[in-house]
């Protein structure tokens, strides 16, 4: 959901950035900062790796959620470098068209399901089921430095969701143009990311999450119909790094509500949120086969 994603999807932004960048969560999830992305040109890597670790994760039930949880999971390592299909920091993908300044792939992002038995504010409404999209992300590069090992993009995704159960349904569009700084090799090896910008979705993903029909009303849950808008502003920072074969990393990441079109929702119950996670993984198998990375 639109900055909402709890713990699998934040799971899976997790799997997307590990080879050596960063690890956030752009929620939807949105894939998060694409630390050292390019920064390395000519780098030979392994056509791919495989490990697994542990992550934890506090996370709000959802977005405008006053109640959230702690989450320890397991954090499956898992990169591939080919040359259409990639799995990397930036998410598992498949590259449609790639130029110096200009990058258009497919992205995907998760979230995971909420119980409303365990939620006050969802008490005897239906469970919200954990959602997948996908849809195409245009990068374009604004400004880099191969030699400061640092770069500047422009990031306009947009997906469709589908709720993950037997029979799935199409819950609405999502768009996040965010502005994305990439700064590789700070004290010694770390890697750094930050990204921000505004969130948007349409009428029908905004009354899947934030809704209220006329037989869940109560006397302090009046009924609530969502419009499609602008819904908050999301900033999110994360670093990493490599030590031979371990990997750790980190992330935070704050949404503010104010003014969302669906911010008057009786769901809504704070108007912001910290996430942050971090986590840690073992490399435990590589190819032997070496290609040209950036990571």
């Amino acid at each position: 959901m639109i900055g909402r994603e709890p713990a699998r999807g934040l799971l899976l932004a997790f799997v997307g950035m590990l080879s050596a960048g960063a690890f956030a969560a752009d929620q939807p999830v949105e894939p998060g900062p694409d630390v050292d992305a390019g920064l390395n040109p000519g780098v030979q890597r392994p056509l791919w790796e495989l490990g697994l670790g542990v992550a934890g994760l506090r996370l709000p039930d959802y977005l405008g959620s006053d109640q959230s949880n702690f989450y320890v999971l397991p954090l499956p390592y898992i990169v591939y470098r080919g040359t259409w299909l990639t799995a990397d920091r930036d998410g598992a993908r498949a590259l449609l068209f790639n130029s110096q300044r200009i990058k258009v792939d497919v992205s995907v992002a998760a979230s995971t399901p909420a119980r409303s038995s365990k939620n006050i504010a969802r008490e005897g409404m239906p469970n919200l089921k954990g959602t997948f999209e996908i849809g195409p992300n245009l990068n374009l590069t604004l400004a880099n430095s191969l030699k400061d090992r640092w770069r500047l993009d422009l990031r306009l995704p947009v997906r469709g969701a589908i709720s993950v159960e037997r029979s799935p349904k199409f819950v609405g569009a999502t768009f996040s143009p965010n502005l994305n700084l990439d700064v590789g090799g700070l004290g010694g090896g770390w890697n750094f990311g930050a990204l921000t910008g505004p969130v948007f979705a349409d009428r029908k993903f905004h009354q899947y999450y934030y809704g209220v029909d006329a037989p869940y009303a109560t006397a302090n849950r009046p009924t609530f119909q969502a419009h499609g808008g602008y819904a908050g502003w999301r900033a999110v920072a994360a670093t990493s790094r490599r030590f031979g074969n371990m990997w750790v990393g980190g992330f935070v990441r704050y949404d503010n509500l104010r003014g969302a079109a669906f911010d008057d929702s009786p769901l809504v119950r704070r108007s912001s949120a910290v996430t942050f996670g971090f986590g840690i993984s073992w490399i435990l198998a590589t190819s032997s086969e070496l290609v040209a990375a950036s990571d």
